[in-house]
């Protein structure tokens, strides 16, 4: 895309050299991201619906401060998702522990009872 593309209170565009610009409260700032980041689209598309978020809980005038609180508030609202997704992993995965070691319990369990009633029907 040549023009930069509005996605709410964050403009973008890509260049045909894969360096995507962000006009960010009419401060431009250039990027190129890694190659293993497929969609920075939907990164950037994210971003803007943190900072809308923080929009509404702002009182919005042009000054530098308000907009460096937005952006704050916006950076910790992704922190707190991030921290709440990181406790909701490790409780998974140890709930996938502890099913595991179950599973592999009754089937020990299993396998001595069959070892027990083989050796006895001999």
């Amino acid at each position: 895309m040549s023009d930069m593309e509005a996605k709410g209170s964050i403009a973008m565009e890509r260049s045909t050299d894969g360096v995507i610009t962000i006009d960010l409260f009419g401060t431009k700032f250039k990027f190129k991201p890694d190659n293993d980041v497929d969609h920075p689209e939907q990164i950037i598309e994210e971003l803007n619906h943190y900072v809308q978020n923080a929009e509404k809980h702002i009182r919005f005038t042009a000054s530098d401060k308000n907009k460096l609180a937005i952006l704050l508030l916006a950076s910790m609202n992704m922190s707190n998702d991030l921290r709440e997704i990181k406790l909701e992993h490790i409780k998974l995965q140890e709930h996938v522990m502890k099913r595991t070691s179950s599973l592999l319990e009754k089937i020990e369990s299993n396998r001595s009872l069959k070892g027990l009633y083989s050796e006895h029907s001999v």
